[in-house]
This record gives structure tokens, sequence and C-alpha cells, in this order.
């Protein structure tokens, strides 16, 4: 996993949490804490950060992986702008995954091994209107849907729409990937 994963959540636990937790998160998890962006790092170290945090917030890691996600996205919004700029709406900004961010970030970040998505729009009608739906089929060895879905909830909140999230299938629970169906309105 790229290093600037693991800065992202360093800057949001620091930010939320303190220093102090970082550090101890650090000391938990056995490992040193110097990350670089371009860094590669092994998937458990962020692993064992993510569930050292999950327990010192006695949480679920799914809520950990959620929020992780979601309080990651005006950082990045801020750091990459380009990506959010085209944009006027989450849709938008999701179907650019595989083909704009993911390219770009395998050629800012050499190696990085990233996720996959599937996209398919169905619409059902509610109140009188048709509510597009967006299927999102994530693909990743990692199986980490749950910051997926913090993404796309973070989305949403820079785009200032509402998400709603309905997982279908879960890697975790034997299926062959991931597979989310999103609303949004706004």
């Amino acid at each position: 996993m790229k290093g600037i994963i693991f800065n992202l959540l360093e800057m949001l636990v620091e930010d939320e949490e303190g220093d102090a937790v970082w550090e101890s998160l650090l000391d938990e998890a056995g490992v040193s804490g110097v990350y670089t962006a371009l860094g590669s790092y092994a998937d458990e170290e962020l692993i064992a950060l993510i569930c050292g945090l999950a327990a010192h917030r006695d949480q679920p890691i799914d809520t950990v992986l959620h929020w992780f996600g979601r309080r990651s996205i005006p950082i990045l919004a801020d750091r990459y702008p380009e990506f959010f700029e085209p944009h006027v709406s989450t849709t938008s900004f999701l179907m650019t995954l595989n083909d704009v961010i993911h390219a770009e970030v395998r050629k800012l970040y050499p190696g990085a091994e990233v996720p996959v998505f599937d996209f398919a729009f169905e619409k059902y009608a509610t109140d009188d209107r048709d509510t597009p739906t967006l299927t999102m089929v994530y693909h990743s060895h990692r199986s980490m849907c749950a910051l997926a879905e913090g993404f796309a909830t973070g989305a949403a909140e820079h785009f200032g729409e509402a998400i709603q999230l309905e997982q279908l299938e879960c890697k975790k629970m034997g299926a062959e990937a991931c597979v989310l169906s999103i609303r949004i309105s706004g």
C-alpha cells in the first residue's frame, strides 16, 4: 500500500485523537511510522493501525474504515483539486475512478495497487419520480469495501449531496466482489 494512505491516516488520527494516540497506535502495531507518500508498505501495517484505532475507539473495524474514507476526501480534494473540479456531482466523480483517478494515481505513485470498479445504473420509481441507483462493484484483494463506502460518502458530502448506501454482496462473506447499491440525491 502506498505511503499516502498512511499519511492520511496519521493526519486524521492526530487531528481528531491527538499525537499521543498516533504514537500509541504505532507502538501497539509494532511499526516505525515513517511513511513517505511514494513509499510502498505492507497492507498488514495499515490493517494493524486500523485495528488499533478500532480498539481505541471501541468501534468495529468497518466503522473506522468508513470514517477514514469519508474524512480523507476533503484532504484529497485540497491536495488534488484536478480530480474534483471537473465534476458537479458524486456520480460523475465516482465514474472517473478507474480511467482518470486511479490511472493518475498509478502515474504519481508507481507500483500502486488500486481497486477496480464496475458500474451500472438502474432507475426505480419512488415518490412519483425516477431515482437513479448506481451499482458499484468493488474488486480488490484487500476487501476494504467499508473504505470505498467511506470515500463515496465523503465525495457526496464534498458535492453537497445525500447518499444512501446498501451493500448487496461482500467478499468477506464469500462473494466474488463487494457490490454496493448507491442512491444519490441533492
